[in-house]
């Protein structure tokens, strides 16, 4: 039987299968092929589900180490069992729907927003026979994909036939598209840097797009942090305010929106938002570390798999970091942040790259290492420049406090002294 031990990807499975080990006989391949597919999405739904539920307490605990509190520890050793309680409270709550909400989109809202996550990570190439990652329109399935999104916020918002919800749903609908550009143009810079650093022909990869994930991965030698630093910034900075997370959480602004576009959901839906909302920032530590900390690249004898969960852990604590120090900004704020600060930096960024790789390319269009280390220096002199240039502008007439003009009223009895 030790022929038969299967590696977790399509090509290994799908053998699996249409050789018959099971069964006894041979199966077709339609059969085959639909099992295996079965299989990966029964492991990829779950994985996720799992490494979910996880977060949820890790953030929480997290926070409050953070915030000098102690978090949940209640249920389980150091409350582990949380996610649980949570999931059995929220699952056996009335699900109530308001009679003015359109109840058929009403309900699919929550669907709309979590699919999409598991879709993304679907894709990711895990492994150098990974069948999905070697989609060659892969980064326009992720870009495209997420941007599910923001239709799920405005329909949440708009059946539920509340004023304070829809305001959140169009407040949300507005910045998640204004972040969508920068973040679009860093993915641009980081496909420039992929098309000429790695020679055509190379081994595997011949016949794969440079907008294929495992391409990317395969692409970097040098991890593209060190390369770009700047999309990098912009791209994680994007990413963060896709998520509705502080210090861009204005979708759910307790003080002016309630809970935003799902104040109306209860019971299960509200569940699934939840779910898929903790589920964002997992989601965006993997294509992080898919476009600029090299996927599944390491060291030896530890395996690609183990490294690429380091990194997306290491990814997670950083953006968790970001929600525990940072404090809310004003929705004029984020929005200008989005098109006068993240907007400048891409498209500096991305002529700054097209720049570079015309004047180090090699004769046949390729980028060495060695080229890649002098970009890198280049880079990261230029990044520390440029944000601090661009802060200095940003603050304009507002980088001095005016003096303070005391109220004529506060003197109004001088004369009688």
């Amino acid at each position: 039987m030790g022929r038969w031990i299967v590696s977790l990807d399509f090509h290994s499975i799908y053998e699996f299968f249409a050789a018959g080990p099971v069964f006894g006989w041979d199966i077709p391949g339609w059969l085959a092929f639909g099992l295996t597919s079965f299989v990966l999405a029964l492991l990829v739904i779950n994985a996720l589900m799992i490494s979910t539920a996880l977060y949820t307490w890790f953030e929480r605990r997290t926070l409050g180490r953070f915030q000098v509190r102690l978090g949940p520890n209640r249920w389980g050793p150091f409350g582990i069992l949380q996610p649980i309680a949570d999931a059995i409270k929220l699952i056996t709550k009335e699900d109530t729907i308001p009679d003015e909400a359109d109840r058929p989109a009403f309900t699919i809202a929550p669907v709309l927003l979590m699919v999409p996550m598991l879709l993304v990570v679907a894709v990711i190439p895990l492994g150098k026979d990974s069948f999905l990652g070697r989609l060659n329109i892969g980064v326009l399935f992720i870009v495209g994909v997420t941007s599910v999104s923001t239709i799920a916020i405005f329909v949440g918002g708009w059946a539920s036939g509340n004023r304070y919800a829809m305001l959140g749903s169009m407040r949300g609908v507005a910045m998640l598209i204004s972040y969508e550009v920068p973040m679009a143009l860093a993915i641009a810079g980081v496909l420039l840097l992929v098309g000429p650093s790695l020679p055509a022909g190379s081994e595997g990869f011949a016949d794969v797009s440079s907008l294929a994930l495992s391409k990317i991965v395969e692409s970097q030698v040098l991890p593209f942090l060190l390369v770009t630093p700047l999309a990098f910034l912009v791209f994680a900075a994007a990413a963060t305010a896709e998520m509705s997370r502080t210090p861009f959480d204005q979708i759910e602004a307790e003080s002016e929106l309630g809970s935003g576009y799902h104040t109306e959901y209860s019971g299960a839906k509200f569940a699934v938002f939840q779910l898929a909302e903790f589920m964002a920032p997992i989601v965006t530590a993997v294509i992080i570390t898919t476009l600029f900390l090299g996927g599944t690249r390491g060291f030896d004898p530890v395996p690609g798999q183990a490294w690429f969960a380091l990194k997306v852990f290491a990814v997670v604590f950083l953006l968790l970091w970001v929600r525990a120090t940072w404090p809310r900004l004003r929705i004029d704020q984020i929005m200008g942040f989005a098109w006068k600060g993240l907007f400048a930096l891409s498209i500096f960024n991305l002529f700054l790259v097209a720049v570079e790789i015309e004047v180090f390319r090699g004769v046949g269009g390729e980028l060495s290492v060695d080229t890649l280390w002098i970009m890198a220096a280049i880079n990261w002199p230029v990044t520390l420049v440029s944000i601090g240039v661009l802060s200095l502008l940003a603050r304009g007439r507002h980088s001095r406090r005016p003096e303070p003009t005391p109220s004529p009223l506060a003197d109004m009895y001088a004369e009688a002294d």
